[in-house]
Order: C-alpha cells, then sequence, then structure tokens
C-alpha cells in the first residue's frame, strides 16, 4: 500500500527542513553538497565502497510519485545519504560536519511529527558501516577515508505500476570503475579478456551515444498521447485451456497458498496483496477477482469446468504480473507461483506435497549467463535442434496463440523476477520412439535467448537503451509450460519513430529494443546490420507501427551494475575492465601530450572558430530549448538536430538544351517537301494472268 496522505506529507516537510537548514554563519546551504548523484567519472572508487548509495533529489522525486510503500523505507534512505558521507570522507571535513549536523536534524524533525513510526538509530543493513563491518558507536567518527565529494546517488528501486519492463535506473555516466566480476550461480567462472575484445569498434558518433540521456516531457507526453489511443488487448482467447486437471481444484489452491522458499516465508502474499477491484492500466481484466474468490469458488464446486478454473488463475496471474514492478522480488514471486501453477496443471504434475524445485520450478537447470552454448551442457545449443522434433505451424497454450517469430517471457531457473527474453524460431512436438513406431508426446517451442543488461558482461562506461536487450546465439528448446506471457520486441531505429500494431503488442504488455548482438564467450557487442537475417526464415516481414508524432529518441541509462558496490545487480553479469573507446582510438577524439611544442591539434569545427574575427568580443552561443528542436528532424544515432549552414537556393535550373523553333520548322518543310516530291508508289497486282 501505498503511503497515508498524512506521512507523505510530514515526510516532505521534513526533507524541507533538511534541504533549507544553513549554516550558522552566512546563507550556506548545508545539503547542497547532498543534493546530487556523484559523478563516477571522477570519482569511480565511492561505488566500489559504498554499496548502497542515495541522494537527496531522487528521494524527493521517489516521494512525489507516491513509490514508498513504508514510511521507515523513506527514512532509510534518507539516513543513509548522510552515513555514507560520514563513511566515505574524512573526519573532521566540511563534509562530514555537514553530514552529521544534518542527520541529527532528520532524526530531531522525525521525532516531532508522532503520526510518523519510530526511526532506527543505528546505520541501515545496506549501508557501509554494516557491509564493511566497521560500523562504531552513534557519537563516534567513522574511519578515515579520502576526502571527497557527498554521499550521494540514486534513490533505490521502490514499488511502481510500470507498464514496461525498467532497467534500474542511474542517471550519471561511468567512467573508470575497477573491473568486478559478478557470477553469482557459481557456474561459470571468470574469464580474463583484453580490453580490445570487450569494446564495441563503431565510430565517433557511436561513442557520442554512450552517454546517459532524459526524455524531454514533450516526448514522454507523445508516447503516453499514442498509448491511449491505441487498441487494447481483447484477453485470452478460448482456445489451449488445460481439458483434465488430474489435481483437484482445493488441492492446487492449497499448494499456491501454502507454498513457500527454504527459511519459510510465503509466497503467496503477492497475490494476497493485490486488490479485489485493481485499478491497473490497460488491463482488460474488468471483473472482480482474487485468490481469496478463486478458493471460494472452488471450495463450493462453483466452477463447472476446468476452463473455468484455468481461466480464473490465469487472469489473476496477469492481474499480479501488472500490479508489482517488473524485476522485483515480489515480480519473481508472482512468476515462480506461475510456473507452479502450470507444473500442477500439465499432464505430467510434479510429486508432492510438498512441491520444491531446484530451478524455481523451469524445465532448464540454467538461465542466460550460466553456459556457453554447447549442447554438452544441456541447456542451449548454437543451432536449432531437429532430431526427434515434428515442427508444426503454432501453439494454443493457455489462451495465447504461439507462432514462430512471436516474442515471449520464459521462466528463468536463477532468478524469477528476470524472466528469460526470448523469440520463438520453431514449435515442435516432440517423438518418442519405440522401435518402428513414435508417439507424439511434449510440446515445447525452440527459442533464440535474448540477454538483458544484467546479462553480459560490460565495461562500466557503457549505457543502455531503456528496455535493450541483446540477441546472442544461444537457442533453448522449452516445453509450453515455461511460457510464461507474450511480450514484443522492436529494432532501436522502429523504437524511435511508433509502437508495434496489434497483435503484436498491445499497451500494457512489456516491450524491448535490440539492436546489436552479444557474443557470451568473447563477452563483444555487435551492431545488427541486416535485421532479417536474425529473425526467423518464417517470420522475416517488417511489423507496421502506429506512428509518433515526431521523432522520439531513446531514454539511454548507465550499467546496471554502476552504483551497486560489489554485489552488484542480481544477475548473471558482471563489470569487466576497459573502456568503450580503444586506446588507439582516444588520441584522435581527445589529443593528450606533455608540452607545446609537440601538441597534436584538432580541427575545431564549431560555429564560433569558423566564424573567426568576424564576431569579435561579442560571440555568444545559445542551446535551443526543446519547444524549438521538436519541430525539426534528428539524427537516428545521434540524436542531434539536423541543420544546413545556409538556406536552399531559390535560383532556376539550367535550361535544357534544345533546338531553335527555326530549326525545328527548317526540319517540318523538308519533311514535307520530301514527301510531295516522291513518286507514287506502284500498284500491286492482285489477279493472276
Amino acid at each position: 500500500m501505498p503511503l497515508a496522505a498524512a506521512q507523505k506529507q510530514a515526510i516532505e516537510e521534513v526533507v524541507n527542513a533538511i534541504t533549507t537548514a544553513t549554516a550558522p554563519k552566512g546563507k550556506r546551504l548545508l545539503s547542497a553538497m547532498f543534493m546530487s548523484l556523484v559523478d563516477p567519472k571522477e570519482w569511480p572508487e565511492y561505488y566500489e565502497i559504498i554499496p548502497d548509495p542515495r541522494c537527496i533529489n531522487n528521494i524527493r522525486t521517489t516521494l512525489e510519485k507516491n513509490r514508498y510503500r513504508a514510511a521507515l523505507d523513506a527514512y532509510t534512505d534518507l539516513s543513509l545519504v548522510f552515513w555514507n558521507a560520514l563513511y566515505y570522507n574524512e573526519a573532521g571535513s566540511q563534509i562530514a560536519l555537514d553530514a552529521e549536523t544534518l542527520k541529527r536534524l532528520l532524526e530531531t524533525e522525525w521525532k516531532k511529527r508522532p503520526i510518523l513510526p519510530s526511526p532506527r538509530t543505528s546505520p541501515p543493513p545496506r549501508s557501509a558501516q554494516k557491509v564493511h563491518k566497521t560500523e562504531e558507536e552513534e557519537s563516534s567518527p567513522p574511519p578515515e577515508k579520502p576526502a571527497g565529494p557527498p554521499a550521494a546517488a540514486h534513490a533505490g528501486a521502490a514499488s511502481t505500476k510500470n507498464t514496461t519492463p525498467i532497467i534500474p535506473t542511474t542517471i550519471p555516466a561511468a567512467n573508470g570503475v575497477s573491473a568486478n566480476h559478478h557470477v553469482s550461480n557459481g557456474r561459470t567462472a571468470p574469464r580474463p579478456s583484453s580490453p580490445e575484445e570487450e569494446v564495441d569498434v563503431g565510430s565517433v558518433a557511436d561513442l557520442q551515444a554512450h552517454v546517459p540521456t532524459e526524455r524531454d516531457a514533450a516526448s514522454e507526453e507523445i508516447i503516453r498521447h499514442l498509448d491511449k489511443s491505441l487498441p487494447r488487448w481483447p484477453g485470452f482467447s478460448e482456445e489451449g485451456w488445460t481439458g483434465n486437471i488430474k489435481i483437484s481444484y482445493m488441492d492446487i489452491v492449497h499448494a499456491i497458498k501454502s507454498h513457500k522458499d527454504v527459511i519459510g516465508n510465503r509466497y503467496a502474499f503477492v497475490l494476497e496483496s493485490v486488490p479485489e477491484r485493481a485499478e491497473i492500466p490497460y488491463l482488460s481484466l474488468n471483473t472482480p477477482l482474487s485468490l481469496k474468490s478463486i478458493e471460494s469458488r472452488a471450495r463450493t464446486k462453483d466452477y463447472s469446468t476446468p476452463k473455468d478454473f484455468d481461466t480464473d488463475f490465469l487472469q489473476l496471474f496477469a492481474k499480479a504480473r501488472r500490479w508489482h514492478d517488473p524485476g522485483s522480488d515480489a515480480y519473481g514471486h508472482v512468476l515462480l507461483l506461475q510456473r507452479l501453477y502450470q507444473a500442477l496443471t500439465s499432464k505430467e504434475p510434479p510429486h508432492g506435497p510438498p512441491y520444491s524445485s531446484s530451478t524455481n520450478f523451469a524445465s532448464l537447470r540454467a538461465g542466460p549467463g550460466a553456459f556457453d552454448p554447447d549442447p554438452s551442457t544441456g541447456v542451449t545449443s548454437d543451432h536449432v535442434p531437429t532430431k526427434d522434433r515434428k515442427f508444426v505451424d503454432l501453439h494454443h497454450y493457455k489462451g495465447w496463440t504461439i507462432n514462430v517469430g512471436d516474442w515471449v517471457h520464459l521462466s528463468n531457473p536463477d532468478y524469477p523476477s528476470l524472466p528469460t527474453i526470448g523469440q520463438v524460431h520453431k514449435c515442435w512436438v516432440a517423438e518418442e520412439r519405440h522401435g518402428r513406431y513414435s508417439t507424439l508426446r511434449q510440446h515445447g517451442v525452440t527459442v533464440c535467448w535474448y540477454f538483458r543488461p544484467e546479462q553480459t558482461h560490460h565495461t562500466s562506461d557503457r549505457t543502455f537503451m531503456e528496455g535493450e536487450v541483446f540477441k546472442t546465439s544461444h537457442f533453448a528448446e522449452h516445453p509450453l509450460e515455461d511460457i510464461l506471457e507474450k511480450v514484443a520486441c522492436q529494432p532501436a531505429v522502429d523504437s524511435c519513430h511508433g509502437r508495434p500494431r496489434a497483435p503484436y503488442w498491445y499497451p500494457g504488455f512489456p516491450l524491448y529494443i535490440w539492436e546489436s548482438r552479444y557474443d557470451s564467450s568473447g563477452r563483444t557487442f555487435v551492431k545488427i546490420k541486416d535485421w532479417s537475417s536474425c529473425m526467423p526464415e518464417e517470420s522475416r516481414q517488417s511489423v507496421p507501427i502506429y506512428p509518433f508524432e515526431r521523432f522520439v529518441p531513446p531514454r539511454r541509462l548507465p550499467s546496471p551494475f554502476v552504483g551497486k558496490g560489489k554485489n552488484g545487480a542480481k544477475a548473471s553479469g558482471g563489470l569487466i575492465g576497459g573502456s568503450i573507446v580503444p586506446s588507439s582510438r582516444v588520441t584522435h577524439i581527445i589529443p593528450i601530450s606533455t608540452s607545446v611544442s609537440n601538441a597534436t591539434t584538432v580541427m575545431d569545427r564549431s560555429i564560433l572558430s569558423g566564424s573567426g574575427l568576424t564576431l569579435g568580443n561579442n560571440a555568444q552561443q545559445e542551446k535551443l530549448p526543446p519547444e524549438t528542436t521538436k519541430h525539426f528532424d534528428r539524427d537516428p544515432e545521434t540524436d542531434e538536430v539536423l541543420w544546413f549552414a545556409a538556406p536552399p537556393i531559390n535560383v532556376a535550373p539550367a535550361p535544357v538544351l534544345k533546338h531553335s523553333l527555326a530549326y525545328l520548322h527548317f526540319l517540318a518543310k523538308k519533311r514535307k517537301n520530301g514527301a510531295e516530291s516522291s513518286p507514287p508508289a506502284k500498284k500491286v497486282r492482285t489477279t493472276a494472268f
């Protein structure tokens, strides 16, 4: 539940008190150094030492959007701003003194408001004091650290109602964070690679594109306006539902409600917390539905057919997926329970109760990033398997129609909150051979995996488009029970111009974009030039789009591992050493020299330098506002406004060479005179002698 209005107002008053506090002498704002985040390019070691950075600006934004679920979550974020500064900066420095003053002010202002719960006085669990096990008494200063900027970074991820998958946002560009390998499942050992093999080799425009950018408000309004006008998802179809459920309805409901993790936490809370009449944008389900209502109908035997029971549960899971934030633990619990339900209603349900699985009920033993594409691993291959497979055109499964070329979310055995993204390359029915005969049994699909940024190894200065994924050479066979929902993915060039048309995508469905291929063995990224070569042969036609009013550039985000400390994001990828810009190219882009005589010059092609002495001392440079630039075309690669040095010249084109009228008159008279002076043609004899 979001914060109550009274609590939200009280927290806003506390934040205002902190941001308006001034020094005893003068009008210096104490919070000035804590408002924005530290530039990772200038302070890379900060993100290695501080595991959970925070800043006041992003905390205020999260509060304004009502994303905090509890008042103490806001207090924890505010206190982390000052605990991080006390840990990182030298004791007695001005930043440390300001942090200590504001921390005491936070505690005082918080306690003044009885509507707010009592806060903790010790450092939060994710503070540097706890993580590095150097916590001391509250009154004592933290260990000596190099003097530097205040502890500030983006606000932590909070629960929101997102309609598209969002990569964890960290606004600043990072450059220089030390190499950290993040392999949490222990299946793949880190492999050393040289920087030359880990970078993109592209143009200067490509290098300029690797800068975190925010989308302007006008572009966001264009996207919202188009999404509101698009047709809604009509709901599940009438085909593919379970006709015979071997387990009783009440046993299935009890299995979902009572499923726990290894330490005894119930997962069903993520379904029970969804209101029966939740207002979720773009959701086609309008009737009240909850786990409690399904249990009540099952107990009174109100379901006349297995299809009715199956439909209610799938609609409940669809509702819960839209209610919880994509990528959150609650979202992962919903997907895990959905995969358990689909296993219980399959032709061969698992043994139980109790029901347990080391792969979170997924059919494969490992997810993206665990192994290279090798058939011997039993996970993925570098080609589409064909042995003992009868290929079909499509599958119907639980209201979904799965065609070749469709994009789907699949159950991830390692991280349920990050479902595997795949494009269907084949639909098949497995054949089990018994001597001379074969029996058709399991139905499934062969998909090509697309990796998220969290599932790749990349340099710390690499940025990603929002919702960007990468094509790989991993082909995996999944039974239909692994399919969680259909999604959409479009090329980056198309995403700047519009949304996919129905039935390829509906508002509210996850939407990804792609423009590069990722080699998990070499840890390299390569821009895709021929899009059709990456698609299945049966579906290489372009997807039509609903166009935007104008060009809308994508939002670029930093690496999900920047600002996370050594633990990084919860995924199979990680940071590697090196830079996107190869060392051989840096000297051409930014010449470095130690003496004036040997300095390498770079031609300055800006307007100011080109004007020379014409402008004199009156040279000025102004940036065009968004209200003006929105009327002009932009370069799709660099997002720069296209301009020309001068307007088009309004001059008539040179006339085409042609004959004069006198000469044409002479030719006409010559033809006429020749026709009159020629002898008459002889008559042809038509009768015989």
